[in-house]
């Protein structure tokens, strides 16, 4: 105890001097110079980080809308250019200026080198005399060369730079200078005494200022004056900006209309986003849109659908895309964005877990008491054991026992929060994943058509890390920083200043290695999590396209590029492993060294008698113990850029917002009769090409309309429309008199059932597919619709019937199976309206007669909208409508078509003689068959009888056999004949014995004596084939396939 009062003895007196108060606040000041520096630079910095943060409200005001649970949703970010005068209040200067400031800074950093040199050589000078500067001036040195590094490394890699923290901390250092510098004055000219180690009292008498004091006092002018020379130059520098601005104050408003060179050509009279126009948005909550998005009505002048008329470059990405680059993000910036995501982790709505939460915080504070007890109490075992006393210290070694037992995340209070927090965690879960996956679903048809689902699937996964936000903020981050905040207290009060500064350099230095080394290893760990990312991509998109690999026989394609996405993941991991360990070899270099220097001081204390053996022991311990947060801080920011970075991509998705949501005074659909009436719609995706352009129709309630014409006719477009996938830009849809964009999306879909034409089916069961269209259908009701849809008997003819599992998007059925699947989940969702989408393009004839047959029961009493491609399918509508270019070409009946003689007529005149032609073709193929079998057989019969070649015919029947046959497939250019050219024509020429053609063609001569031995060799070789029958329309006369087929070929030289 003694040598501990002696020791604090030393600390708390200074050298005698005749200014006592010039002294103490020389001394005081010193102290406090680095830290108002750093707390005032950090305060100004953050303030001014949040002050200048990019904000939701910098472009559009947008409405709030609100996620799944009824959390509000972030407002989608635009990049919109700011103006001159509104970057930040902080210019960034040019790079010469930069230099200037730059080179000043590193001034000031030498003249505090030079003051930290002369002290050295001072003090190993005069190494007999025992001087030392004392503990004030220390701090002074070290810890304001530690605040000017910050400064100088914070103004190298910051934009813009240097700003208002380096400006007030420079004005707040001068002052504060030019105070020791007159303090220093007043001490150094009066009488006082050299600072003597161990000596209170001090050295040796001085009346005047030394060589020593008068180079410190030199030093300390030079850094005055650097100091002035950085706040002048950026007081003129600002001015200079705010003179050129103001020349360049921008000329008055009306100016701008009229156009000038900045006005760009094809600007739909938009000068950028967030022109004059930019409030005429939609009223159903409508916000940007890219290519194949709407977003509602355009009420502005040009008639854009509210930001179709950006330009592709300034288009913001969806949320899907992976960043191209890292980007530039303060840390205010991140914390606010991924503030979204707190109604989602808090249990704002659970007392219960919130408890839960007080408990685990109660549960912190204690354990950073036992972490500092732990090392005290083995410092007292220690110095008990050391003093030589007889008796056994068992209350001390129990209580440590005790702390030990509590201390740590793996002692008894670490297990009960843990217990304690789980429910707490998987709420956090919980809520995040169900938000994501609704908020998913929840978008507008425009995002899913241009998703990448291996991109959705992988960022909805990657974003679950956000769970563990909560739990390391509370349990990782504030230990660390209590822990700090402790040890700095324990050595200050235990030992002297000297540790506590040791203390203050490492952490310091050990945050900013890991802040600067994480921010590096931040953009490889996107690259390792981007190229993840696309592995799983490539490999979702491989398997969900498998078929079309088979097809195109891409086998080779896909693993070769499979190959090639793993090598480029396992290249980003190997940089992410390597960058890792070399940050913690540095961490640990930085620890060490500080360990180092503590401990070298520490045993040279206990040596000379001013502290004990058990300080020593606690000193090595607490640092030790001390080294677990500061590796937990590296630990812990990589955990946070790993989870801003994982998170990322969820973070955009729920950015992402839905194009078309109810207005706010949409009201309910109760019930539907089923008239649908379209006046002058307008709709484009892109504005260069509409595509539907003042549609105008109605269909009375029970009737039912045909969409016929062109591919980007606007057919589909009608679909998406009346579904509300988009909202019309001009002009209004109705159902019974209601306005489609005033009513609840959810009543007008309950009345609008869809058969698609690709059918996407579930991979569950088949029964599971058909009540997916009303939850509550019996089996009955799916026993009738199917029977309806004349899929019944298929499916009782499959071995599990209706617990078949239909695979994935119901690949183990076929085309017509599925879509008569479809038909059927129609028919039990029982809508008064119907959309067909070429409903019957994948069934066989028999089938499509028994759909038809199955759709006119169900369009009793409904109206139906169909689009079809096959006019023989709607004959019988009540209306046809031929669309072209977006707009009503004709309509009509099929009869009031037809006489017509326009676009449908056409269409309908091709279509016929498409299905003549099938059809003569279908007939000319049978009798190729019939011929083949024949020709097969004759040659058979002959093999046989040339066996007896030198054997008579037994008869005359037989004679009169052999001399027919050649008149009946080759003689005379007959039907026979021309049968047998149609034949050859159809049938490969391989098909047909070459021992055959012969008695074929009629050996050498025809009845008509034409030669048909040069054809014989030709066929033989394979040099010619015969005449192909050929459709041909010349004018009004047409000549059938078959008797142009009939035409035997002439021989060469007839003209």
């Amino acid at each position: 105890m003694a040598e501990t009062e002696m020791a604090n003895a030393n600390r708390s007196q200074t050298a005698w001097v005749s200014n006592p108060t010039a002294s103490r606040i020389l001394n005081y000041l010193q102290i406090a110079y680095p830290i108002v520096l750093l707390v005032l630079y950090l305060t100004t910095f953050t303030v001014r980080s949040v002050v200048t943060a990019r904000s939701d409200h910098d472009t559009h005001q947008q409405p709030e809308q609100l996620g799944p649970g009824g959390k509000p949703l972030p407002k989608k970010k635009h990049t919109t250019p700011k103006k001159e005068s509104e970057i930040t209040p902080d210019l960034d200067f040019a790079r010469p200026r930069k230099l200037l400031f730059e080179w000043l800074s590193v001034g000031v950093v030498l003249s505090l080198s030079a003051n930290i040199l002369v002290v050295v050589v001072h003090a190993i000078s005069a190494r007999h005399e025992g001087w030392w500067c004392g503990q004030a001036p220390t701090i002074y040195l070290v810890g304001s060369f530690m605040v000017y590094i910050l400064l100088i490394i914070h103004m190298i890699e910051s934009k813009p730079s240097p700003t208002l923290a380096h400006f007030a901390t420079w004005v707040t250092a001068i002052l504060m200078e030019t105070i020791l510098l007159g303090a220093s004055f007043a001490v150094y000219t009066s009488e006082h005494r050299e600072p003597k180690a161990g000596h209170p009292r001090g050295g040796e008498l001085r009346r005047d200022m030394s060589e020593w004091e008068i180079t410190e006092v030199t030093i300390d002018i030079i850094r005055i004056f650097i100091l002035l020379a950085l706040a002048a130059f950026y007081t003129l520098f600002v001015f200079l900006h705010d003179l050129v601005v103001h020349k360049r104050s921008p000329s008055p408003p009306h100016a701008a209309s009229e156009g000038d060179e900045t006005t760009a050509l094809l600007s739909n009279g938009h000068a950028d986003e967030t022109g004059g126009n930019h409030h005429h948005g939609a009223a159903n909550g409508t916000t940007h849109a890219a290519y194949g998005a709407t977003n509602g009505k355009a009420h502005g002048p040009a008639g854009a659908s509210n930001g179709q008329g950006r330009r592709r470059h300034e288009e913001v990405p969806a949320g899907w895309e992976k960043p191209k680059q890292t980007p530039s993000r303060s840390w205010w910036e991140y914390i606010r964005a991924y503030a979204v995501f707190l109604p989602y982790i808090w249990p704002s709505k659970e007392p219960k877990l919130q408890l839960n939460f007080v408990i685990c915080f109660v549960i912190v504070f204690i354990q950073r008491g036992i972490q500092i007890l732990v090392p005290i109490q083995l410092g007292e075992i220690t110095r008990i054991l050391a003093e030589g006393d007889v008796y056994m210290p068992w209350i001390a070694i129990s209580l440590y026992i005790v702390y030990r037992l509590f201390q740590g995340s793996n002692g008894l209070l670490g297990a009960a929060r843990q217990v304690l927090w789980i429910p707490i965690e998987q709420y956090s879960y919980r809520e995040l994943s169900v938000a994501a996956f609704e908020h998913v679903h929840e978008l507008s048809l425009d995002f899913h058509l241009g998703k990448k689902t291996g991109e959705v699937l992988s960022a909805l996964g990657k974003g679950a890390s956000l769970n563990t936000f909560l739990e390391s903020v509370t349990f990782n981050v504030l230990p660390m920083l209590i822990d700090l905040g402790a040890a700095f207290v324990v050595f200050l009060v235990e030992f002297d200043a000297y540790y506590a500064l040791v203390i203050v350099v490492v952490t310091f230095w050990y945050i900013y290695i890991t802040i600067r080394m994480a921010a590096w290893r931040a953009e490889i760990r996107r690259e390792a999590t981007n190229a993840s990312r696309e592995e799983d991509a490539v490999k979702n998109d491989s398997m969900m396209s498998y078929e079309t690999v088979k097809y195109f026989n891409a086998e080779a394609y896909e693993f070769n590029r499979y190959r090639e996405a793993v090598k480029k993941y396992q290249k980003a991991e190997y940089q992410v492993t390597f960058s890792l360990a070399l940050m913690n070899t540095i961490q640990n270099l930085v620890f060490m060294f500080g360990l180092i220097i503590a401990s070298l001081l520490a045993a040279y204390q206990v040596t000379t008698g001013l502290l004990g053996v058990g300080k020593f022991v606690l000193l090595v311990t607490y640092m030790t113990q001390l080294q677990g947060p500061l590796n937990f801080f590296g630990t812990f920011y990589r955990m946070i850029q790993n989870n801003m970075i994982n998170s990322e991509r969820m973070l955009e998705l729920f950015k992402e917002k839905p194009t078309v949501v109810d207005s706010p005074d949409a009201q309910t659909l109760p019930s539907c009769e089923g008239e649908i009436r379209y006046n002058q719609v307008q709709f484009s995706y892109d504005n260069r090409k509409p595509a539907l352009q003042g549609l105008d129709f109605t269909c009375p309630p029970g009737t039912t309309t045909a969409l016929v014409g062109e591919s980007g006719g606007g057919k589909s477009t009608v679909f998406r429309l009346l579904f509300r996938f988009y909202n019309t830009q001009e002009g209004v849809i109705q159902i019974d008199g209601h306005d489609v964009e005033n009513v609840t999306i959810d009543s007008l879909r309950q009345h609008i059932g869809v058969v698609p034409q690709d059918t996407v089916l579930f991979n569950e069961t088949l029964m599971y597919n058909l009540k997916y269209a009303r939850q509550d259908a019996t089996d009955e009701d799916v026993f009738a619709a199917c029977k309806a849809a004349s899929i019944h008997d298929k499916i009782m003819g499959f071995p599990d019937q209706y617990d078949t599992k239909v695979g994935e998007r119901g690949l183990r059925l076929s085309g017509g199976e599925k879509q008569r699947v479809a038909i059927a989940r129609t028919i039990i969702k029982n809508p008064r309206i119907i959309l067909l989408d070429e409903a019957t393009a994948a069934l066989d004839t028999e089938t499509e007669e028994h759909i038809q047959e199955a759709l006119k029961t169900l369009a009793h009493g409904r109206t139906m909208l169909v689009i079809a491609h096959r006019l023989s399918t709607i004959t019988m509508c009540d209306q046809i409508l031929v669309l072209h270019q977006g707009k009503v070409a004709e309509r009509g009946t099929h009869t009031e078509l037809l006489g017509q003689r326009g676009k449908y007529a056409s269409m309908w005149r091709k279509q016929v003689r498409a299905q003549r032609a099938a059809e003569e073709a279908k007939v000319l193929k049978e009798k190729a068959d019939r011929l083949r079998r024949e020709s097969m057989d004759s040659s058979a019969v002959r093999t046989r009888q040339s066996k007896d070649e030198d054997t008579p015919p037994s008869s005359d029947e037989d004679e009169h056999a052999r001399n027919k046959q050649p008149a009946e497939y080759g003689g005379g250019g007959g039907s026979g004949s021309s049968e047998l050219q149609s034949a050859l024509s159809l049938s490969p020429k391989s098909a047909i014995p070459h021992a055959h053609i012969s008695s074929v063609l009629g050996g050498g001569r025809g009845d008509t004596g034409t030669d048909t031995r040069p054809q014989l060799e030709a066929l033989r070789s394979g040099t010619v084939r015969s005449p192909s029958p050929v459709v041909e329309e010349e004018g009004p006369t047409r000549k059938p396939a078959a008797a142009a087929a009939a035409a035997p070929p002439r021989p060469a030289g007839h003209p």
